[in-house]
């Protein structure tokens, strides 16, 4: 059964106050989805995995291999800092993992965050081609 916005709103009231002033990405960020999808009433393990590999290529050349923090095939790719990481610098990451995708798993919204700002959800409407939200 899904939720009524009124227990989505409080259950967003019980994790923002959960995770007010956390910083450290290595120690909390798995914890962090694992909660925020809560809000939703989705259990992460169903639908999205942590640290997914990809390959990062350009012009054809394989580069190196990344992790994405959290990905959900098809819906969302998540790059996760601590607070104050610049977030330029998150979603230029998050952009090589979404070229390294097969087509057939790219995902619609690319979030980055780093616990200290409102997250940063920009859609992606075409194949290739990403514009920041913010």
């Amino acid at each position: 059964m899904p939720l009524s916005w009124n227990e989505i709103k409080d259950r967003a009231l019980r994790f923002s106050r959960e995770w007010k002033g956390e910083g450290s990405e290595r120690e909390e960020a798995q914890s962090f989805w694992n909660g925020f999808l809560d809000i939703f009433g989705v259990e992460r393990r169903r639908v999205a995995v942590f640290e997914k590999q990809v390959e990062i290529t350009r012009a054809g050349k394989h580069l190196k291999h990344g992790r994405i923090d959290l990905f959900w095939k098809g819906v969302l790719l998540v790059e996760h800092k601590s607070a104050g990481q610049d977030l330029d610098r998150a979603f230029a990451q998050a952009s090589d993992y979404f070229d390294g995708l097969p087509d057939r798993d790219l995902p619609r919204y690319i979030l980055v965050s780093d616990f200290a700002e409102e997250p940063h959800v920009t859609p992606k409407a075409v194949v290739g081609e990403v514009s920041r939200a913010w």
